[in-house]
């Protein structure tokens, strides 16, 4: 039986790259999104195989969703060597607008209980077996807050933080926890960006990457590694420099309308 991996967030972008490249590397693929049908499509354009994937509907912001797809998973196609909780919410917020309040809780129930729920159930069937890789995917922009970010950025420095402590917690067991940071990758997700994006990377050379540092077994990893070192010098600015440097940049839009 050839190697499993599953994959949130598959219904475009960093979760359809991260797919292809395992697949090219020879794993079955177990696909969860909430939009089944462009994965339909993305398959089916790519030529791949009906016994090389399934596909689960899943909402990675409510629990019981992808819980549910992570145990037909289970009793489907049985236990993933990998599972990579890719599925990510983004958008600009304001804390001066009580709607943005429930665009945080939005972003935290996507960004990090539901990747708590993407990995609980394997937790336990990959301890028993001693092997395994939980990966997840956090951002370079949680490595430090930036203005009109703060819903983002806080998720993905929980998502760092998260993982670190799951990764302790496992480390007796022989699974791996794996933390990727991305830079600025080329996504519908960046298209969207009014600002510059420095070091932009395309998504298939992202997935190469990633995929290499999971396979090594990295416990965390910037890719691409410029915005690691720009992230680690930003990291040691005093606070007063760093207010004045980025006061004038763009901020991230709010998503128009009534959410």
């Amino acid at each position: 039986m050839g190697k499993l991996v599953f994959i949130t967030g598959a219904s475009s972008g960093l979760g359809q790259a991260l797919a292809w490249r395992y697949f090219l590397a020879g794993y079955d693929l177990a696909l969860a999104g909430r939009r089944i049908s462009e994965i339909e499509s993305w398959s089916g354009a790519r030529g791949i195989s009906a016994e090389r994937f399934q596909i689960y509907s899943a909402d990675v912001s409510q629990v019981d969703s992808i819980v549910a797809a992570a145990h037909s998973c289970l009793q489907r196609q049985g236990l993933p060597d990998v599972v990579i909780a890719c599925a990510g919410f983004s958008t600009g917020m304001d804390t001066a607008y009580r709607e943005d309040v429930d665009v945080m809780a939005r972003t935290f129930a996507t960004n990090n209980v539901g990747m708590a729920a993407t990995f609980h159930p394997f937790v336990n069937a990959m301890s028993q077996r001693g092997a395994g890789t939980l990966v997840g995917i956090a951002s370079a922009h949680g490595i430090r807050g930036m203005p009109g970010h703060g819903a983002y950025c806080a998720s993905k420095a929980a998502v760092i933080s998260y993982c670190e402590s799951l990764r302790g917690e496992l480390r007796s067991t022989g699974v791996k926890v794996v933390t990727i940071s991305p830079g600025y990758i080329q996504t519908p997700l960046t298209e969207k960006n009014t600002y510059s994006m420095p070091f932009l990377l395309p998504a298939t050379d992202f997935a190469d990457r990633a995929f290499s540092a999971i396979e090594a077994g990295c416990s965390y990893r910037v890719i691409p590694w410029q915005m690691g070192v720009v992230a680690k010098v930003l990291r040691m600015l005093p606070n007063a420099l760093f207010d004045k440097i980025f006061a004038s940049r763009p901020r991230k839009p709010r998503s128009p309308g009534p959410r």
